[in-house]
């Protein structure tokens, strides 16, 4: 069982940057590919971000060159580092640790991207 914590959440005004993290209990996040997903109302959960077991990462393509994903295995904490942020970045951000067949998500953190 893993127990995710997002934080890091908020308004922010268009092209300003927020960081996110996941802290993760119960299991060492090395052994998992941990996400950054977001679900905007009305719309279908995206992948924002991805870091695999091995350290490779992936984006999705609206997020690409703005934001970045790290990790500190030490800390049990992943990071979504979002730069250059567009009112069209405003959604609930779900973090999540994937262990086929094991999946599970955090509460979620709120990020608005508003003037």
């Amino acid at each position: 069982q893993v127990q995710l914590v997002e934080s890091g959440g908020g308004l922010v005004q268009p092209g300003g940057s927020l960081r996110l993290s996941c802290v993760a209990s119960g299991s060492s996040i090395s052994n998992y590919a941990m996400g950054w997903y977001r679900q905007a109302p009305g719309k279908q959960r995206e992948l924002v971000a991805r870091i695999l077991s091995f350290g490779g990462t992936n984006y999705g393509d609206s997020v690409k060159g703005r934001f970045t994903i790290s990790r500190d295995i030490a800390k049990s904490t992943v990071y979504l580092q979002m730069n250059s942020l567009k009112p069209e970045d405003t959604a609930v951000y779900y973090c999540n640790a994937d262990r086929t067949p094991y999946l599970y998500w955090g509460q979620g953190t709120q990020v608005t991207v508003s003037s």
